[in-house]
């Protein structure tokens, strides 16, 4: 079975791509789904020094295209990115909540490992911003069982609530020091995005403009700034609703070792299900699911999660960092908190965590998060870091991306070989 390399990859800008008019409602889409399909994928054949007639198959995870964009059937709109080569060339979207880019990659590497592809481009992509709050809400809500949570009214917000009362009451934890820890993870965050020129929060933006960079200013803002969202998470403790994409290029080794200065080994992967419905888990203080998903993906890679050095974590809520970074290795359960207030997983750090401001400060544009992710760390791993890099040059990588409320669970491990 051939072993599958990333050769290119190419990450948009993110951010909230309409213009709103106050007076009469009006929304303008100034980058629609479509511009940052093709601006992503003909950036990341470029970056792979290839050329689309060398592209056997498309892959494209999105979430939900039709709801924010009105466009299902949206994998045959990735045609236009090089219409000449990909006309008749078969294209797949998958779905799978936030993990839609994540299973769009494992679904291309499939294909490749059957033999019946070469090459493969998969793209990420999500427009969100054409919804307003509720909209964006409702949409989102979707992705959770609906009989019993998005139908009785949870939001996602709601649901990570129940993970962050269930983590707090395991582990004894009182409500400042946690409002500490989840603050910790957010200046992280935060920090780590004003160095990325790419992220929806950088230089110039919310988090700069309010110095939110430290514990104390997070929890020094004002209830107005800082409201609450879903007790105990406030709205800092929430990632963004964004505008983006994502691509990369895979391919099997042989065609990766032409251009072996830029090829980086997915050398395991993990994906793994939870039950739907958050009423019939067994607890809600850990990532079981995830954690499986790990030792999946770690056992394929031969490697432990002492190896690693860089990760790109699923920080939809900043409970559900400390539930990854946990799940992953990196701390004991019920530590995670006490690392981050301790100063862990900053860049000087021999694990370094969400150096691209995750999705709390990079953006959240829910199709694209999980190429995103592969698709920076590739750029990490090849000396071309996009914002701020470990100080220590890393070479294993790995990704944990989750759909739902933690029920899709994506573990891919990279390495630059």
């Amino acid at each position: 079975m051939s072993q599958i390399f990333i050769i290119g990859a190419y990450n948009t800008k993110f951010g909230n791509f309409v213009q709103k008019n106050k007076e009469t409602g009006e929304i303008t889409d100034t980058k629609s789904i479509y511009d940052l399909m093709i601006e992503a994928g003909k950036g990341a054949i470029q970056d792979a020094g290839i050329t689309a007639d060398e592209i056997d198959a498309v892959w494209v995870g999105s979430c939900a295209p039709g709801m924010f964009a009105n466009q299902e059937h949206l994998a045959a709109t990735a045609i236009e990115i090089a219409p000449e080569s990909f006309r008749f060339k078969p294209m797949t979207r998958c779905e799978d909540a936030c993990a839609s880019g994540s299973v769009a990659i494992y679904d291309a590497i499939y294909a490749i490992e059957s033999g019946r592809i070469n090459t493969a481009l998969v793209v990420g992509v999500e427009k969100m911003n054409l919804l307003d709050t509720k909209g964006v809400t409702h949409a989102l809500a979707t992705c959770s069982y609906w009989p019993e949570e998005g139908g009785k009214g949870m939001t996602f917000p709601s649901l990570f609530a129940e993970y962050a009362k269930g983590y707090k009451k395991q582990y004894n934890i009182d409500d400042a020091t946690f409002s500490k820890m989840l603050a910790s993870v957010a200046a992280l965050c935060y920090r780590n995005g004003l160095e990325n020129p790419l992220a929806h929060f950088g230089k110039g933006g919310p988090s700069d403009k309010l110095g939110l960079t430290t514990v104390e200013a997070i929890l020094n803002l004002p209830p107005e700034k800082n409201p609450m969202i879903a007790e105990p998470l406030k709205l800092h403790d929430c990632s963004l609703i964004t505008d983006g994409a994502a691509a990369i290029v895979i391919t099997r080794d042989d065609i990766a070792m032409l251009k072996k200065e830029k090829a980086v080994k997915i050398a395991g992967i993990g994906h793994v299900v939870e039950r739907m419905a958050i009423s019939v888990r067994p607890q809600m203080y850990r990532l079981d699911a995830a954690k499986l998903a790990v030792k999946k993906a770690l056992d394929e890679a031969k490697i432990s999660s002492k190896d690693i050095n860089i990760a790109e974590v699923h920080d939809c809520f900043t409970i559900n960092q400390l539930l990854c970074t946990e799940a992953l290795g990196f701390s004991e359960d019920g530590k995670a908190g006490y690392d981050y207030l301790n100063g862990r997983f900053g860049p000087d750090d021999s694990i370094s965590i969400n150096l691209s401001g995750g999705l709390k400060a990079k953006g959240h544009p829910v199709g694209a998060t999980g190429v995103s992710m592969h698709a920076l760390l590739y750029k990490q791993l090849i000396g071309q870091p996009i914002g701020i890099t470990q100080k220590k040059k890393p070479s294993i990588a790995a990704t944990l991306n989750v759909g739902g409320s933690a029920v899709t669970n994506c573990v891919s491990i990279l390495i630059k070989e």
